[in-house]
């Protein structure tokens, strides 16, 4: 069963969240609280940012805007993107976001990605520092394997840990997720919170007119999307949000939230105009057959045993 985060006043979190990337790049502070503000307005309480996210203004300025209500909202951060997962650059993080932030604890740490070099006993034994010490409420993992995931789990049991957050990419065209890391988080009881559910810009349909963003602007986007069935099943799915009389991100965003794991998608933009037809889709009722033809827009993944005759 997955687990039940709360906020600091025992709210559940919401089913989907806001990620802060674009605060103090894309969105100037302006831009950002309007987002932040509309989020709320939607039912959203689980905010997203990073410690290296645009030089720690993600974090500043997401802390200015919780301050009149820190207990109602659940505050997730990550570690150890640069550096290593080691306990220097960990305990140095996490005291840096709290600072930014200006709170007294932090929600829900991940380690940003899987470092092969830091001895997990290390990294854990940081973790659980934090954890003994209310700075950090829950411990979650960002771009990890489902086999890296796995070892972070027993690892974090020997320090007396869990995992509770899994953080992977995932949308109709980038499904790789659904292969072990969706079902394990599943049974492993983890959140399961997806990033890029508009494959960086893809999916909302502004590139079919040339439009400019993350895949134009970013070389990591632009060679993660550079494929030719990709970019063909974001036209098609351009032409089924026509026909069904919906916006392109609100098809994709429901979408991700709609594999029978129950994922939590994270939402983002860099307005509050590119926000709005992402957030329309917490109340889209996606029909199963909707699902199944977007679903059938790339093929999906193989299953973890290459056996077709499982899939």
């Amino acid at each position: 069963m997955i687990q039940k985060l709360t906020t600091l006043d025992g709210t559940p979190i919401s089913r989907f969240a806001f990620g802060t990337m674009q605060f103090g790049a894309g969105a100037d502070r302006a831009a950002s609280q309007a987002m932040y503000d509309a989020s709320r307005a939607a039912g959203i309480n689980h905010f997203d940012t990073a410690h290296v996210y645009t030089d720690g203004a993600s974090e500043t300025f997401l802390g200015e805007m919780i301050a009149p209500h820190r207990d109602q909202v659940f505050v997730a951060t990550k570690a150890a993107y640069t550096g290593g997962s080691t306990r220097a650059t960990i305990l140095s993080s996490a005291k840096t976001s709290l600072q930014r932030m200006k709170i007294d604890v932090i929600d829900a740490l991940y380690l940003h990605r899987f470092d092969p070099d830091t001895d997990m006993h290390e990294t854990f034994g940081a973790l659980a520092e934090l954890k003994q010490e209310g700075v950090i409420r829950y411990v979650g993992i960002s771009n990890f394997a489902a086999w890296q995931a796995m070892k972070a789990v027993y690892m974090a049991n020997m320090a007396d840990l869990e995992i509770a957050l899994i953080q992977p990419m995932y949308n109709v065209v980038k499904r790789q997720a659904e292969v072990e890391i969706l079902p394990m988080a599943e049974d492993m009881g983890m959140l399961c919170a997806p990033y890029s559910p508009l494959g960086g810009g893809l999916l909302t349909g502004k590139y079919d007119g040339k439009g400019t963003g993350r895949l134009t602007q970013d070389a990591r986007y632009a060679a993660r999307y550079d494929f030719d069935y990709m970019h063909r099943a974001a036209q098609e799915l351009t032409r089924i949000a026509a026909r069904e009389d919906v916006h392109p991100a609100t098809l994709a965003v429901a979408w991700a939230a709609a594999h029978p794991t129950s994922p939590s998608p994270i939402l983002s933009g860099r307005s509050l105009e590119q926000l709005k037809p992402s957030l329309a889709a917490i109340g889209y009722d996606l029909s199963d057959a909707l699902y199944a033809e977007l679903a059938g827009l790339v093929p999906a993944p193989p299953p973890a045993t290459d056996r077709a005759e499982e899939a």
